[in-house]
């Protein structure tokens, strides 16, 4: 079993500026494009871990999304500045990532949540309900080494 995650070891944040066509009539990002922030600082903390998509598909796996739960707060608005931060909660059964995005203008929570793939090996089709040592390694020498901010 591996050491227990600290959650600011294992984390990325990005911002980006709010775009027109990510907003509803009344300037409000749509509520569908949260899961697109999501997917955006979620690649970045993947990259970081050196296990991206291309590296899992590599590997001879993928990860389907199993369950995404997400909580609106408050709205981000067109022309304001996203910052969003992924937390790796878990990698050895899932892939679980836990989500913020903020106003970055004004510091305020916008929305939470998490997604959580499995894993599934690619030739077979079949379920892993451990994820392969492959992730495990590579998330273990990250937390051995510091973390993302040594």
């Amino acid at each position: 079993m591996s050491e227990k995650l600290d959650p600011h070891l294992l984390t990325a944040e990005i911002e980006f500026p709010v775009q027109f066509y990510e907003v509803d009539p009344m300037q409000i990002v749509w509520h569908g494009n949260y899961i697109n922030y999501f997917e955006r600082v979620r690649s970045v903390l993947l990259d970081k871990i050196g296990y991206n998509y291309t590296d899992m598909k590599e590997s001879g796996y993928s990860y389907p999304v199993a369950d995404v739960r997400i909580k609106y707060l408050r709205s981000l608005r067109y022309g304001d500045i996203c910052r969003a931060k992924a937390i790796l909660d878990e990698y050895e059964n899932m892939v679980k990532i836990k989500f913020e995005l903020y106003n970055a203008k004004t510091g305020k929570l916008c929305t939470k949540g998490s997604v959580s793939q499995m894993c599934v090996k690619d030739d077979t089709g079949e379920t892993q309900f451990v994820c392969p040592k492959v992730i495990r390694d590579k998330v273990e020498n990250f937390i051995r080494q510091g973390g993302f901010d040594k």
